[in-house]
């Protein structure tokens, strides 16, 4: 009976491990999308408030998307990457097999979604097992933005953008007030960022003022008087060419910051147009210092496998 059951563990891992294998594989080009995600890489992103323990749980495994400490060990599936890790799994398998009873697992929840504190092996066996749910002890951190449980960790990064989008607006008024719905960012914070700048710009006019002005005639002359003319020169110049994967308005916040240097350096007189060809310089030597330690790196890598094969004869 024991050598039957050690048996079917064995080819209960085996499975699970050509699973991850396969998955790898299929997403050869994009090994992100089939990589479990890090709590701490979520907790970084959506930065939540307090931690509330929650106690004893009935959780949806399919609600549980990544881990604590070991999202390298296990796919986006909880598939076992790692022959390492076959004699904790197939001893958790057994006990599945055998009916023997398991300590409940410990889990963050986070977004709507859930983070392996402990119990990793039992998630991955429970899910290959096809098992529904599982007991926990859940520690829930407070967070507003809500979370997709199929998502990647690039989708999620999305959704809270998309989250910080509708807040800023909300908050601000800011489409209604300058007619411009297409303030859009490729990485997470910018928003603040802006919220920041208009803050700024509403000080440095009531400067010259008896009487403050609102905050809604300061968020129109920061887009009219600030942003456009930014936007216009970067378009001018064709700037965003060489940015192919960042939006109109990273590409402001980058270009702000590199003429406020400039102008630190040279004096306030220094005009948008100098700075944009300043920075187009700038990006031409990065872009060619780039270009040449890849060529480098690829001429010692022949060197290298060369030398080797040479040694080998």
């Amino acid at each position: 009976m024991q050598t039957l059951v050690s048996s079917q563990t064995d080819e209960d891992f085996n499975k699970a491990h050509t699973k991850a294998l396969v998955n790898e594989i299929q997403h050869i080009l994009k090994p992100d999308e089939a990589a479990l995600i890090s709590f701490s890489d979520i907790k970084k992103l959506l930065k939540p408030k307090n931690e509330v323990y929650k106690g004893m749980q009935i959780v949806p495994i399919r609600l549980i998307v990544g881990s604590e400490g070991r999202f390298q060990d296990f796919d986006n599936q909880f598939f076992p990457k790692s022959k390492f890790l076959k004699t904790r799994w197939e001893h958790i398998d057994m006990a599945h097999i055998q009916d023997v009873p398991l300590p409940p697992i410990s889990l963050y929840e986070v977004g709507g979604v859930y983070f392996v504190r402990d119990g990793n092996h039992r998630v991955s066996v429970a899910k290959s097992r096809g098992v529904e749910n599982i007991d926990a002890e859940v520690v829930s951190l407070q967070s507003e933005i809500k979370l997709k449980p199929s998502s990647t960790k690039e989708e999620m990064v999305k959704q809270v953008i998309t989250y910080e989008k509708r807040v800023f607006y909300t908050e601000t008024n800011f489409g209604d007030i300058t007619d411009f719905w297409c303030l859009d960012f490729s990485t997470p914070g910018q928003y603040d960022v802006i919220y920041n700048h208009i803050i700024f710009h509403k000080y440095y006019i009531n400067m010259d003022k008896t009487e403050e002005i609102p905050f809604e005639e300061a968020v129109l002359s920061w887009f009219r008087n600030v942003y456009m003319p930014v936007i216009q020169t970067i378009d001018r110049h064709h700037i965003m060419r060489s940015f192919k994967k960042s939006t109109k308005s990273d590409l402001y916040i980058y270009f702000i910051k590199y003429w406020d240097e400039l102008k630190q350096k040279f004096g306030n007189d220094f005009s948008l147009d100098k700075a944009a060809e300043d920075f187009k310089t700038e990006q031409r030597k990065h872009t060619l210092l780039g270009k040449l330690k890849n060529r480098l790196a690829k001429w010692h890598m022949k060197r290298q496998t060369a030398a080797e094969q040479t040694a080998q004869n």
